[in-house]
Parts: C-alpha cells; structure tokens; sequence
C-alpha cells in the first residue's frame, strides 16, 4: 500500500512480526503516545497489527521481504531533511544505515530490544550496531545486561521500560476491592512454552494440597499445552487451558491473582495489566518480570525455579488480610501511574530523538 509522504517529520517503526503481542502492542502505544508533531507508519509483515495500525489512523505499509522494505522506506528519506526510525529488526537497521549513505539525513534511529527465548537471536546479533548511529533501547536492566553479556557496546544502550497507555489504564476492567481473605481464582497470561516455566505452577498445585482448591484459568498456546493439559487433568488440577481469547482482560479483572512463572522474562506487560487491573501479582525474583516488582509492596516475589517457593507465596496471599491484599493492589496501581506512565516513559523517548536530532 502506498501512502503519500506529507510534510510532517516522518516516524517510521519497522516490525519483525505482523502479530499482536507485547513488542507490537507496544510499538502502537509508543507512537501513538508521542504526538500529533509526527508523521508515524509501521512497517509489518502481514499480520493483525496492520489492521490495528489502520484502525488507529496510523499509516501502515505491508512488506514481504527485505528487498521490499529497502524500497518502501525511501521515499520518506527523499522528501524529509529528518526523521525518527525505530526498529525490531537487526537487518531493517542495517537496511536504514545503508539508505541514510545515500540520502545523509539527519536521523534519530532507535533500535528496540524487547529480548526473547533465543538469545544469540535476540541480543548477540546486536553487536552487529555497535560502531553504526544506532541507540539500542532495552525495556528492562535485565535486557541491557544481556546485550552487554553478548558484546555490545554499553556506550549504546538506553533503558526505556515499557508502559500502559493513559487509555488503556483508564478502560481496563477492574476488580472490586478485596473483602474477604483466600484466593479463589488464578490466572496466567503467558505462552506454553519450556521457557515459560508453567510446569513449576503444576509442580507447586501437585504438592500442596492446600492450594488445590485453586481454579486457574491458562490464557496463551504453545509446544507444552497438550503435555500440560495431560498432567493437569492426572492430577486433577482445576486449570482451565483458554488458549487466545479476547477476554481476556476481563479475565484478569475476575482474578484474585495474577501468576507469572517465567525467569527469563525481558519484561511482562501482563504484569503491568495486572496492576492496572488492581490484581495482585506473584514473579520470579530474577529476569525482567522480577524487577518490575517490589518485593511485599507492589507485589510477591518466590525464588526462581523454585516450586516450593511459589508455593509458599501462593499460601502467603491465600492467608493475608483483605487489608493487606489491597495495600498491595493500591501500591502497584500507584507505581503503575508514576515508573509505568505514558508520561514518563515517553518524555525517555522524546529525550533520546531530540538528542539525536540536536
């Protein structure tokens, strides 16, 4: 689809993925958040988040191949003295670098590291930046010492956690107010993936016959589901495997805690949902997930791997006061509305583009 340039600094956000998960989701709320002075396009496989995109009233242009988006993009650097690239793609960097040697525009050029399993993949090839005008922009601590693990230069790399829209925040369902004390039902938003750890949820349910009663609704796909359906169903647990559902945020404002197994995690925008949806939250204590929570008062953290551990924190909530349980839930919103705001995150982005365009 071909969009005509206006003269308006352009903002191009190129994707690896035409799906609709964290990365993406992120990438719609990152410039729709950073104002009418832009002249934003994504630039995506086919995928749901070009619908999305045009539903918003952004330009979105669909591309099949590298070959595709080295042409696409340049009609923008041809008609524009400047502009703003953000990337999820080491190729689409390097693809952008190549044009900007033709054209010598002044670019703010960000590329987002949101990680992921595979971690030559996701951080090693970043290296590939290090001597290029590229700022790396990690969305946790936890992101940024991986990059550095894997040799890229730290002189590069900007953290710029992720965040909900004011909007998101202010349409999310919400729980009422704890009134009673025990945990009734539980929810996972994750894929069912080994990396995802959701075994250690089954290994904790399976030996604390105290937490059996806990209904637990699995919201996501992946190679473990059957095996993990398998499982829960010998045991007897009540878990109930819901797949993609698209409410599944109303899901998450039924719950009575919002379960997060994953060690490796880079970040966990379900975790910022959760708050947003005033449902408490149990982490691991390592990976980007960990870090978005403090310990006892934004949320419960259990030792990595550890399914006993999980489990005693289960309990630990399944026996707290209401009082305590919305102490926690008033705690996380407010952090959610200062550390996690649109405001504040997005005044990050504004600073890096405008040093880069200085």
């Amino acid at each position: 689809m071909a969009l005509e340039v206006t003269r308006m600094t352009p903002l191009l956000y190129t994707l690896h993925s035409g799906n609709l998960y964290g990365t993406e989701r992120m990438a719609l709320a990152t410039i729709q958040a950073l104002g009418p002075e832009w002249d934003p396009i994504i630039f995506s496989p086919p995928g749901p988040v070009i619908a999305e995109a045009r539903r918003l009233g952004l330009g979105a242009v669909e591309i099949h191949n590298d070959r595709e988006f080295f042409h696409a993009i340049q009609p923008w650097f041809s008609h524009s003295r400047r502009l703003a690239v953000f990337s999820t793609r080491v190729v689409h960097s390097l693809l952008v670098c190549a044009v900007n040697l033709l054209y010598r525009r002044r670019i703010a050029h960000l590329h987002m590291v949101h990680g992921g399993a595979d971690e030559a993949l996701s951080y090693g090839q970043k290296r590939r930046m290090n001597h290029l005008p590229v700022t790396l922009v990690a969305v946790s601590e936890f992101v940024r010492d991986r990059l550095l693990v894997h040799g890229v230069n730290p002189k590069r790399i900007r953290v710029i956690e992720n965040f909900l829209t004011a909007e998101r925040v202010a349409s999310a369902p919400r729980r009422p107010q704890f009134a009673a004390s025990g945990l009734r039902e539980a929810i996972v938003i994750s894929r069912l993936d080994p990396i995802k750890r959701i075994d250690l949820l089954l290994d904790a349910l399976e030996t604390h016959p105290e937490l059996k009663h806990l209904r637990v609704r699995l919201f996501g796909k992946g190679s473990d589901e059957q095996k993990l359906q398998k499982r829960a169903q010998k045991s007897q647990l009540s878990i109930t495997f819901e797949g993609f559902s698209t409410l599944v945020d109303q899901a998450l404002a039924d719950s009575d805690v919002l379960i997060h197994c994953c060690d490796q995690e880079p970040f966990g925008l379900a975790i910022l949902e959760a708050m947003a949806a005033n449902v408490p939250v149990i982490v691991p204590d390592k990976g980007g997930a960990g870090s978005l929570i403090d310990p006892g008062r934004t949320g419960l953290r259990f030792e990595s791997g550890d399914a006993a551990s999980l489990a005693a924190r289960l309990t630990q909530l399944n026996e707290a006061t209401p009082k305590y349980l919305n102490r926690l839930t008033a705690n996380a919103a407010e952090v959610l509305g200062t550390r996690f705001s649109q405001r504040e995150r997005v005044a990050d982005y504004r600073r890096v583009i405008e040093e880069a365009l200085a």
